[in-house]
């Protein structure tokens, strides 16, 4: 019974830059018994190679990152596995944020700001389509 409660939680994969960000994300998605952290990135590149050998449900993916910024990262990731569901994470809130994302194949978007109040919510809403 165990092993099928573990099996069923939401497998994430972080992909930011900053560790500390990156360690607060995963603080935060620990406090939720339906998720589960698989793996933690610090560049775009890391995070293709990453996605393909842990095959998370969600990839939560920073858009300025060094080597391969989120967006080339994310259409990378969806050009190997298109059925990749990646929420982008940003500081800005910008229109043309959003649409580039958008336009890369990202399923949502999320600024840093709204975190705390968005981030596991928008987890749980793109792993079930």
């Amino acid at each position: 019974m165990e092993a099928a409660a573990v099996s069923s939680k939401i497998r994430v994969l972080i992909a930011d830059d900053h560790r500390l960000f990156a360690e607060t994300l995963e603080a935060l998605l620990a406090t939720d018994d339906r998720i589960e952290v698989a793996g933690s990135a610090r560049d775009g590149k890391e995070a293709v190679r990453l996605a393909r050998t842990v095959r998370p449900d969600v990839i939560l993916m920073d858009i300025a990152m060094p080597i391969m910024d989120g967006l080339q990262a994310t259409k990378q990731i969806l050009k190997q596995w298109p059925s990749a569901s990646i929420l982008m994470l940003t500081g800005s809130n910008s229109k043309s944020d959003v649409d580039r994302a958008r336009e890369a194949g990202a399923a949502g978007y999320v600024t840093k700001e709204r975190i705390a109040a968005e981030l596991i919510d928008a987890i749980l809403e793109i792993a079930t389509r």
